[in-house]
């Protein structure tokens, strides 16, 4: 009893103002908080495969009833990674921005009519996933129009940035260099399948891609933070895409 005693003396002197300031704090956030409202909807579409041409065609033809109402970032067309299938980015200042636009499409008639009522049939799926932009990666142009779009999906082991945010800044900004491919921008999931990160490439042409692709397994600048990152990776995926003619990233 008197040593069960003396534990908790002890453990009430740690509980002093002072003797707390003196140890480590223990956070639930596990990285850098987010400091601004604006997000990006990432959506996927999947067509009937009878009804891709048809689909681009209508939505080529439509779209402008959809970026009436918020702002388009990019649309491209799946070539190779996946078959019939559309990716495109739309910017929100808020989540109630996204709500007011969502119910703004809901009542316009227009919209409904000539696009949706004709689009639906045409899809077999829609995915969509809430993303930010990651604080040392803003949103970039490419330095001309054409050429192809990488995305690279990243699922990271738990922990969050905190364990590997390092790391995979090494490893991406390594890439991100003359002779490499051109960074466009780089998001991590807050909705969709948590622990993921996306990363946006440019190249001149898939050729051009694969050529970066085998110069940077000689560099040894890239292996290493590479390396260095992959510990952090439980798996990956990519998907390379040509812009189409409506979109505002080229």
């Amino acid at each position: 009893m008197l040593k069960f005693r003396s534990v908790l003396r002890s453990a009430a002197r740690l509980r002093t103002p002072a003797a707390a300031a003196a140890q480590p704090r223990v956070r639930l956030s596990t990285g850098p908080q987010q400091k601004h409202k604006t997000f990006y909807e990432f959506r996927t579409y999947c067509i009937r495969p009878d009804q891709n041409a048809a689909f681009l065609k209508l939505t080529n033809e439509k779209i402008h009833l959809r970026t009436a109402h918020s702002e388009l970032i990019g649309y491209w067309s799946v070539e190779y990674g996946a078959l019939n299938q559309v990716f495109h980015i739309w910017k929100y200042d808020s989540y109630s921005q996204r709500a007011g636009v969502r119910a703004a499409l809901a009542q316009d008639p227009s919209w409904i009519s000539d696009y949706i009522s004709k689009a639906m049939p045409m899809l077999r799926s829609q995915d969509n996933e809430v993303t930010y932009l990651i604080p040392w990666s803003p949103l970039q142009k490419p330095p001309q129009e054409g050429g192809v779009y990488e995305l690279i999906s990243f699922q990271m082991r738990p922990g969050g940035p905190a364990v590997w945010g390092s790391a995979f800044q090494a490893a991406v900004t390594s890439h991100d260099a003359p002779g490499h491919g051109k960074l466009v921008g780089a998001f991590h999931n807050e909705c969709g399948q948590l622990n993921r990160v996306h990363v946006l490439w440019w190249f001149e042409s898939a050729d051009q891609r694969a050529e970066v692709r085998r110069n940077a397994h000689n560099d040894a600048r890239v292996v290493a933070a590479v390396r260095n990152c992959v510990v952090h990776l439980d798996s990956q995926e990519n998907k390379l895409m040509f812009p189409c003619s409506f979109s505002p990233l080229k």
